[in-house]
């Protein structure tokens, strides 16, 4: 029954995150007006606004005009409900779940955004950062890394306010620095931009929230999975003959050969990093603390 009524939460906040999503990029007030239709604009009734059942019964169209209605809406209260019932499964009713319960949520806002429309909004990455650290107050993002340096000064060792908010900002300024750098370096040797200021800001606020640890984890891992993913949809691209009009328009004029042209214009194509940042977040989030342990027992 617990973990049934955190699953019903998670669908209700999944349906604010949606509003989120769509309203934030925009500049739009996230409480006003209420949910409508973005085709005719009319106002969405409280019956029609249930979380997931609401798309199943009215067929994924609005009811007043019969415009289709995206399934990233109710994707995004399923998504949000599995995440909040496993958060309380691996940290039960504690402090620390609030916390992540907050990350996540900042987490899916962010990722799909920039999976929709290439933007990590500053007000959710600075808001979070500020979330980040309000809760390093109480629930410290403290791992092996931190621990050695809480040992190095006994000052933040008497005080775990004052290590949780230490550590979370470390990790804010490593993540960003680290992110910036890399940016600048792939700037310099390719000359055009690899990432924008938004994926910086986003590991700021990661970093906020995971500490030192967490933060290296998150860059690893997603940097990794951008790798994986990106050489495969390169791959499929080309199969596909992803933009091949262009690429024989580019053959006919003396460019070089058509088959080329095809590889080097799918190589061009741009893969929203945040998107990968934010699920290794999430993936650290849920496997930190062994993680963390494997680290412990390294570090020793």
């Amino acid at each position: 029954m617990v973990i049934a009524f955190v699953f019903l939460i998670g669908l209700v906040i999944g349906s604010f995150l949606n509003v989120c999503i769509m309203r934030i990029p925009e500049g739009v007030s996230i409480v006003s007006p209420g949910s409508r239709c973005p085709h005719c604009e009319q106002p969405i009734k409280a019956y029609d606004n249930v979380p997931v059942l609401a798309w199943i019964w009215l067929g994924g169209k609005c009811r007043s005009c019969s415009a289709p209605i995206s399934s990233m809406y109710p994707s995004i209260e399923l998504l949000t409900g599995v995440l909040f019932a496993l958060c309380y499964l691996e940290f039960g009713f504690t402090g620390e779940t609030v916390k992540w319960l907050f990350f996540i949520s900042l987490l899916i806002v962010l990722t799909v955004t920039d999976v929709r429309i290439r933007i990590l909004p500053d007000s959710v990455n600075f808001f979070g950062f500020g979330v980040g650290l309000a809760l390093a107050l109480r629930v410290a993002p403290v791992d092996a890394v931190s621990m050695r340096i809480a040992d190095r000064f006994s000052m933040l060792e008497r005080n775990p306010s004052l290590l949780g908010v230490v550590c979370s900002l470390l990790g804010a300024i490593a993540g960003s620095l680290l992110l910036l750098a890399a940016a600048s370096l792939y700037k310099l040797v390719r000359g055009r931009e690899g990432m924008g200021l938004g994926d910086v800001k986003m590991m700021l606020m990661i970093g906020a929230f995971l500490g030192i640890q967490g933060t290296f984890l998150t860059l690893l891992l997603g940097t990794f999975l951008g790798s994986i993913i990106g050489l495969l949809l390169v791959i499929g691209l080309f199969i596909t003959g992803w933009k091949s009009q262009v690429a024989l328009r580019g053959n006919r004029r003396g460019l070089g050969k058509a088959s080329a042209l095809r590889w080097t214009i799918s190589t061009r194509y741009q893969l929203p990093l945040g998107t990968f940042l934010g699920i290794a977040a999430i993936l650290v989030v849920f496997f930190n603390r062994w993680l963390d342990l494997q680290a412990y027992r390294f570090m020793r």
